[in-house]
């Protein structure tokens, strides 16, 4: 069994900044990608920002210069900075990891349960 906790999220104002957090948990053998990703009703879910194991970062291009990924590989958890935060951010935010389970599991993508980020006046 995985998983995922997430938290950090809340209600901010335009200009404000959040910190979100995951923290992968139970079998864990290694980690691949770490990611967040966002979804507002009616919409797809969409890709926000990733890391992998080297390192290598990936962030959608509405928040390039704004937000800022990074993980905790002991701790096997990443966070998403918010800078800078505007009302078109607003949305649940759901953290992805890919990740074997055990040394004979292929990788597998697992998720969070969703944290909202409301950026409001």
């Amino acid at each position: 069994q995985v998983q995922l906790v997430e938290s950090g999220g809340g209600l901010v104002q335009p200009g404000g900044s959040l910190r979100l957090s995951c923290a992968a948990s139970g079998s864990v053998f290694s980690i691949n990608a770490m990611g967040w990703y966002r979804q507002t009703p009616g919409k797809e879910r969409e890709l926000v920002a990733s890391i992998r194991s080297t390192g290598t970062t990936n962030y959608a291009d509405s928040v390039k210069g704004r937000f800022a990924i990074s993980r905790d590989n002991a701790k096997n958890t990443v966070y998403l900075q918010l800078n800078s935060l505007r009302p078109e951010d607003t949305a649940t935010y759901y953290c992805n990891v890919e990740l074997m389970p055990t040394i004979m599991s292929l990788p597998r993508r697992y998720w969070g349960q969703g944290t909202q980020v409301t950026v409001s006046s």
